[in-house]
């Protein structure tokens, strides 16, 4: 892994696949460190003529941390948001996208593919809003795009989104892979032993919740991107689950509502996670979008 200086910040890196193929930048979503992009899920996106780059977004992972900012009240953020008012937000998904934009321009990359899941999804939309000329294509995955009126996440997905992660090793293992049973994908085999060692090495590379919850924030005070993403001309893919309880499939749809000529997948039995058994539909996917268009 490596790490670049990117709006100012540092960010921690890695690429698979040739530097001379078309570049693929993949944004992950709240709280998640890039590993939550299976090594195996990028060779295979190189294999399909990608020069494949996944980051740790600010705040996570091996990233600049935003510590003077302190732990956010995130119920007065969520509060504030319902009533329409201001949010006080240390940063927004707008300084996400300047970020990842940032990181494009540490490696040389003039325009780039970009995929995002969940926030990830948000931040490369803005990427699109406000960057077009460094956007080759953009797939946005179990995302949304903000707007006010949406169906709201599950009670239980909600509830696990707001509960704290316990602090201590094996509580924390624990917690994560019982999240799969609130919010992951149905009626496809779960690898409970690889997500275990996934959740401890997560948690051994950097246990940092505050980072997410000031990540929250900022999504929190972002707003609706319905209007901006109406002047977005790159090819767009929207993928949902249509069983997703976080972000539900009517974000989705929303969101190829919102983007003209914008293709959709809905993908059957998908919740809030990438499931191997989905990969081969979503890297086709993928392919299929970003092979059309030359870097």
């Amino acid at each position: 892994m490596a790490r670049a200086t990117a709006n100012g910040i540092e960010l921690e890196y890695d690429t698979f696949g040739e530097p001379g193929a078309a570049p693929l930048l993949l944004v992950m979503g709240l709280g998640a460190q890039m590993l939550a992009w299976d090594e195996e899920f990028c060779r295979q996106l190189a294999g399909r003529g990608h020069h494949v780059i996944r980051f740790d977004n600010r705040d996570v992972g091996l990233s600049t941390k935003f510590e003077a900012a302190g732990a956010p009240d995130v119920v007065a953020a969520l509060t504030a948001a319902q009533s329409g008012q201001p949010v006080d937000a240390p940063y927004t998904l707008r300084d996400m996208a300047d970020d990842a934009v940032g990181l494009l321009d540490a490696l040389g990359i003039p325009a780039a593919h970009i995929v995002g899941a969940s926030m990830g999804g948000m931040i490369v939309q803005q990427m699109a809003i406000d960057h077009p000329s460094r956007v080759l294509t953009m797939t946005s995955i179990m995302s949304s795009t903000g707007e006010p009126g949406l169906p709201p996440s599950s009670p239980e997905a909600n509830a696990a989104l707001l509960t704290p992660a316990p602090t201590d090793r094996e509580g924390n293992i624990e917690f994560s892979v019982s999240m799969r049973d609130v919010i992951g994908s149905k009626g496809v085999p779960f690898d409970e032993a690889k997500a275990r060692r996934m959740a401890a090495t997560m948690y051994d590379r950097s246990f940092y919740p505050v980072g997410m919850a000031r990540q929250l924030v900022g999504i929190v005070a972002s707003g609706s991107r319905k209007e901006g993403l109406a002047g977005v001309t790159c090819p767009t893919l929207v993928i949902h689950g249509d069983i997703d309880p976080l972000v539900r499939v009517e974000a989705g749809q929303a969101t190829a509502a919102a983007v003209p000529g914008a293709k959709l997948l809905i993908i059957e039995g998908m919740g809030h996670d990438l499931p191997e058994p989905y990969w081969p539909r979503i890297i086709d996917a993928i392919a299929g979008l970003t092979g059309g268009v030359k870097a």
